[in-house]
């Protein structure tokens, strides 16, 4: 369709045209017209051409036109999304910074239209999921999303084709569903979209080798804890070179629409096979031989893995997890360890304990730290009889500790939710000196959590996508569709090990199974999957918007079963684990293949412990499957 048309004594062409594209307002479910129907259009202007979304005549109304063009100065305005019920600043996001983007313009109930030239397009994410639309979500090389397109009556093939006039789309080797747009060379123009072939399957990734990592999710600068630049992709200097015909992978099939096909991992996952949790660690002198010794640390892991602790054991046990008392040391060289370690820590305390308050005057780091700890303080697990009243002991105690740590560790010093970490072991130890050896333990796994430059928060929830969109590629198009695709509400869940969301008594579970690392370093992230599984009829069926979606899994904090997401997050493990074509990057994350390089290393690797509980024996291969059931988990 190629119509010279002509506006305010402007000439443009019309190159393509559709209708019944809408757009969704994500307005709460009580506000009604929510979606603005209106026609998708490539036109060019100038020789330029643009991409154009333009609500129906008579919705349009005065809504405003507003054109995407490059990226402008930084700056960012601050958005209050919900009142998070209690202490605001830790809610799941109680405040999200985002870029001064050219959003399509919201007034008077309507929604602008929008102009994108495709010089400017740089991603296009095509996704279905079961509430019978199909949308594209197109981002700017501004690193703007535009507002998701949802094709009420199909047309998605026949833009596409169009699309592939002026540019090149090829597709990302992390997400199977993510394109980028690259613009044609003088001799790529008279390519057919037959022959570009570009979504086809048994690609040899030739995009690979020039880009590593495109679909990385820029958060901007995170703040210590709460504040977010919300997710956006961020463009590449380097064009890739397209495909050949024989590289393949291409978006679009010759079949009929409605529909594209629902791009999983890359291979079918077998069934989620059935667990079963054992009882908590209720012996420990059998396991000790002698001289004190642990005889078999492995089995003692996996026996925590598989139930816990019993409450009695968990004072002894948790030293030996955390790194106080090496597995291999006599009952004689704990005891000595224990008191070089006591004068240690009190030689410590009282470098902060001695500066007088003129000293401190002078010292904005110390009194910065001090004002922060007091605060966090008095408000932390006071529903806890161990912390209750404004005289417990136990108060104090949280105090001491965490002034010691800033000693302990300088650079990195109190950052608020460290409180969080301290409350339960100094509750299980009931020992000052104790509890601060456990605390840099559990802070040598989680320390760059708190990092100010929130790098490892921004890995972690990298590879919880990366996770997610291999189990649940529906659940991802859906949240994709709703700007919630970031997974940003799931920061405080791995900055604290989900502290927050369960009760006490389930946290000193929780905990002690996850410093097993077993079955792998990364089960917190397992754990944060099983979690969102378990809440994706409630997020999709409800059709909740960005602000909703925040607000519902923030009040998910004490309504969690923790034994059954337990037993969720470990078949999720075997599940994958169980995948002969599992991708490259979900190896990676689940510890089954080394990253490429140090830099890719995860957050809170360590060395891996975990082969005896994911060994596998010889077992019978059937061909056929795409997914070979390995042997379980030799579990005790």
């Amino acid at each position: 369709m190629d119509e010279r048309m002509e506006s305010n004594g402007e000439s443009h062409k019309l190159v393509f045209e559709k209708e019944g594209v809408y757009l969704h307002t994500n307005a709460k479910r009580s506000v009604q017209d929510t979606a603005y129907p209106g026609f998708i259009r490539i036109v060019e202007r100038g020789g330029e051409p643009a991409l154009e979304w333009s609500p129906l005549a008579e919705e349009r109304g005065s809504a405003p036109a507003v054109f995407y063009t490059k990226k402008d100065g930084e700056g960012g305005v601050e958005e209050t999304n919900f009142d998070p019920g209690y202490e605001p600043d830790w809610a799941v996001i109680s405040t999200v910074k985002r870029e001064r983007d050219p959003a399509p313009v919201r007034e008077t109930g309507q929604w602008g239209s929008f102009s994108l030239p495709l010089s400017e397009l740089y991603s296009l994410r095509r996704a279905r999921f079961s509430l019978g639309r199909n949308f594209l979500v197109l981002t700017s090389r501004g690193g703007h999303p535009l507002p998701p397109l949802h094709f009420h009556r199909g047309g998605t093939m026949d833009l596409l084709r169009a699309l592939q006039r002026y540019i090149i789309l090829a597709p990302s080797p992390v997400d199977h569903r993510l394109f980028l747009a690259y613009p044609h060379d003088s001799g790529a123009l008279s390519q057919s979209f037959e022959e570009l072939q570009l979504f086809e399957e048994g690609s040899s990734d030739l995009v690979s080798r020039f880009i590593q990592d495109p679909y990385a999710t820029t958060f901007g600068g995170f703040s210590k804890v709460t504040n977010f630049f919300r997710g956006a992709l961020r463009p590449q200097d380097s064009p890739l070179h397209p495909r050949s015909p024989q590289d393949g992978h291409g978006p679009f099939s010759a079949e009929e629409e409605p529909g594209f096909e629902l791009i999983t991992c890359g291979a079918e996952l077998g069934p989620r096979p059935e667990v079963t949790r054992g009882q908590p660690l209720d012996r420990w002198e059998e396991f000790l031989d002698p001289e004190g010794r642990v005889t078999d640390p492995q089995e003692v892991k996996e026996l925590i893995f598989r139930g816990g602790i019993a409450p009695s054991l968990r004072k002894e046990a948790w030293k030996f997890l955390l790194g106080f008392y090496p597995w291999n040391s006599t009952a004689k060289e704990r005891e000595d360890l224990v008191r070089v370690k006591t004068d240690e820590y009190f030689r410590m305390k009282v470098q902060w304990k001695s500066v007088s308050e003129e000293q401190e005057m002078r010292n904005s780091l110390l009194r910065g730290y001090r004002s922060l700890i007091e605060r966090d303080v008095s408000r932390t697990d006071r529903h806890n009889t161990f912390f209750s009243g404004n005289e417990n002991p136990g108060l104090t105690l949280l105090h001491d500790v965490l002034m010691t740590y800033c000693m302990h560790n300088f650079d990195l010093g109190y950052v608020q939710g460290m409180s969080d970490l301290l409350s339960p072991l100094l509750f299980v130890t009931q020992n000052e000196v104790e509890s601060f050896w456990c605390l840099t333990g559990f802070m040598d796994i989680v320390h760059q959590n708190f990092e100010e430059s929130q790098e490892a928060m921004k890995q972690q929830l990298l590879q919880l996508s990366i996770l997610l969109k291999a189990l649940d590629p529906e659940l991802c198009d859906y949240l994709d569709s709703q700007d919630s695709g970031s997974l940003c509400f799931c920061f405080r869940w791995l900055l604290i090990w989900f502290k927050r969301e369960f009760s006490f008594e389930d946290i000193l579970t929780l905990w002690e199974v996850m410093w097993t690392r077993l079955p792998c370093p990364n089960f917190h992230l397992l754990m944060a999957c099983s979690i969102l599984e378990s809440q994706r009829e409630e997020l999709i069926g409800s059709d909740y918007d960005f602000n909703t979606i925040l607000k519902h899994i923030n009040e998910l904090t004490m309504r969690l079963d923790l034994q059954s997401l337990l037993h969720g997050a470990e078949a999720i493990y075997l599940q994958l684990t169980r995948c002969k074509e599992l991708p490259v990057k979900v190896q990676e994350v689940l510890g089954l293949r080394p990253p490429p390089s140090s830099d890719d290393e995860s957050p809170i690797s360590e060395p891996n412990e975990t082969q005896p509980l994911i060994s596998q024996s010889q077992a019978d291969t059937q061909s056929s499957d795409s997914c070979q059931p390995h042997p379980p988990p030799t579990y005790p």
